[in-house]
């Protein structure tokens, strides 16, 4: 069934995995605020559901997403309101994040909010054709959705300018240099790969994960020490759960561990 023209946004259960899908490929996936509001839910559902331990997020059709259908969106951004949506989940990670990882799945045109909604989840596999592009000065506009702090956070200070400035189009090799994508993989096997990857997460205990993520969150936020003075009641925490209980025994007994997230 073809999408409606504003666009959609489709989930889909495996397991312990939300696939969050972008779909308009009519339009390359430009995003429209609808879209924008259905990710929010999506997102708010992976982070809610103890029964899901990890997203994937892909687009379809040929192209991740050409970024934002700027004339549906004058009114908001003229407004200068971000309208994060109190108690949800935002999908670029500057207000509420997911507690859960991300894999992110990326093939052609990945413009603009495409690189910033990648650049918010985790894990990122790129397919070769991949084009990236942060062009938002070309607009007359900046980039808002987390693209001129990740930029610099992974790639450092002079590539990040190098691609912020020149708005210039690249290629997932340079994408992979400045460590904006970790994986490059024959297009269309990139959703495959992704969740692969994501079943990989799924083996070990999903409060463990979660813990590691928010520990790495915690240190970019807050600093070194912070985060190492959590590390001793977060891991009090766990070690008090059925999973790590779970953990000890399948170390003894040379096995996978059979977690539940409790």
């Amino acid at each position: 069934m073809e999408p409606p023209e504003e666009g959609c946004i489709t989930t889909e259960v495996r397991g312990p995995i939300l696939l969050v899908g972008i779909d308009r490929p009519a339009k390359m996936n430009g995003f429209t605020p609808e879209m924008m509001d259905a990710l929010v839910e999506a997102y708010t559902r992976l982070d809610g559901d103890s029964d899901l331990w990890c997203g994937v997020l892909f687009g379809h059709g040929d192209h991740f997403t050409a970024g934002l259908d700027l004339p549906r969106w004058r009114e908001r951004m003229q407004s200068g309101n971000r309208r994060e949506k109190t108690g949800l989940v935002d999908p670029t990670a500057l207000g509420r994040k997911c507690r859960k990882p991300i894999v992110t799945a990326v093939q052609g045109v990945t413009y603009t909010l495409g690189i910033e909604l990648m650049l918010a989840g985790d894990i990122v596999v790129a397919a070769e054709d991949c084009r990236f592009s942060q062009l938002e000065p070309l607009r007359g506009i900046q980039a808002t959705g987390g693209a001129t702090i990740r930029f610099v956070q992974r790639g450092g200070w002079g590539n990040a300018m190098y691609h912020l400035l020149t708005s210039d189009v690249f290629d997932s090799d340079e994408a992979l240099r400045i460590g904006l994508v970790q994986e490059i993989v024959s297009t269309g096997t990139q959703l495959e790969r992704a969740l692969e990857l994501a079943g990989i997460i799924c083996e070990g205990a999903p409060l463990a994960v979660q813990a590691t993520k928010a520990s790495s969150l915690r240190y970019l936020r807050e600093g070194e020490a912070a985060a190492i003075s959590a590390f001793g009641p977060t891991q009090a925490e766990l070690a008090a759960t059925e999973d790590a209980v779970e953990g000890i025994a399948s170390f003894i007994e040379r096995r996978k561990g059979n977690f539940t997230g409790r």
